[in-house]
């Protein structure tokens, strides 16, 4: 990849959008951490702490483990840092509902617009999280890559965030309360009937959209939510996510490949952020039908 066709416009997502390191090298994408603060060090999300050590920490004392969104200053070194190349700035952050990213990300702006005038940075809700997010900033950052303009990589962004789902599928409900999303009582409740919960995203907020008393009728069920969606032949780009569990994650992108029409599939991990809300063992998608963006 020509990394000279990406100098003028650069693309800011946050490490909660579980893009693979070597794909955020390869398109230049910027990823500003979030802060995981455990035990009382705080530590940068994919900088100091790799996933496979958050699960470790969380799994060994999660009554210490807390997590912070990116400052506006986090976000505003970013903007000085990369207005030195970058004529125009597309930020894509976690849902704004979800976490306080957005808010900084246009704190920062607001600062920068008189630092830097001839700067143009666009801010989008990705009104979603985990990978749903990073397939927006992965879109805007080929868009890039093919040589389009500013305003045409910023309306693709839109287009990808209006099509892009998220489904994840929990080894136990009962860590869900740790975000306040249901009643503790609930938890308990589905951990002792052994449900496994499906969660989707929609409005920029995670919703229950089914539950499976197996993991395996729980990945059936996914894959039929997915069929819903996108169709069986449709080209469709897919991201398969884990918490800790890789080769349940290898299984589940070997039975999206072959039943769907992928463009693209890859594996990453489910950031730690929010498993700390769905417990190791989770296994996700986030996906979109390609098609075309001009309709």
């Amino acid at each position: 990849m020509n990394r000279k066709d990406m100098t003028s416009i650069a693309i800011i997502a946050d490490s909660i959008a579980c893009i693979p390191k070597k794909q955020a090298e390869d398109y230049g994408i910027k990823i500003i951490p979030v802060n995981i603060l455990f035990n009382g060090q705080v530590y940068r999300d994919v900088i100091d702490l790799s996933s496979a050590q958050a699960y470790e920490f969380l799994e060994k004392a999660p009554e210490f483990w807390k997590s912070s969104a990116a400052s506006p200053d986090d976000y505003l070194k970013a903007y000085r840092e990369i207005s030195r190349h970058a004529q125009g700035i597309l930020v894509v952050t976690i849902s704004s509902k979800l976490s306080m990213f957005y808010t900084s990300a246009l704190d920062a702006k607001e600062i920068f617009k008189d630092e830097s005038p001839q700067t143009v940075v666009e801010v989008i809700d990705s009104e979603t999280a985990a990978a749903a997010e990073g397939l927006i900033a992965l879109a805007a950052a080929r868009a890039v890559a093919e040589g389009k303009p500013f305003d045409e990589v910023v309306a693709i962004a839109r287009k990808v965030k209006e099509r892009v789902k998220f489904l994840g599928l929990l080894e136990t409900i009962r860590y869900v309360y740790r975000t306040g999303r249901i009643p503790k009582v609930a938890s308990e409740i589905g951990s002792m009937l052994s449900i496994k919960p499906i969660l989707t995203g929609s409005k920029g907020r995670i919703h229950f959209a089914a539950a499976a008393r197996t993991k395996q009728s729980g990945i059936k069920k996914m894959l039929q939510i997915m069929r819903n969606h996108v169709g069986d032949s449709e080209p469709v780009r897919v991201t398969v996510m884990h918490a800790d569990a890789l080769e349940e994650a290898e299984k589940l992108k070997e039975k999206v490949a072959a039943e769907f029409n992928c463009v693209e599939i890859f594996i990453t991990d489910l950031s730690p952020v929010m498993g700390y809300a769905t417990g190791r063992g989770t296994i996700a998608l986030a996906y979109y039908k390609e098609g075309s963006f001009d309709k």
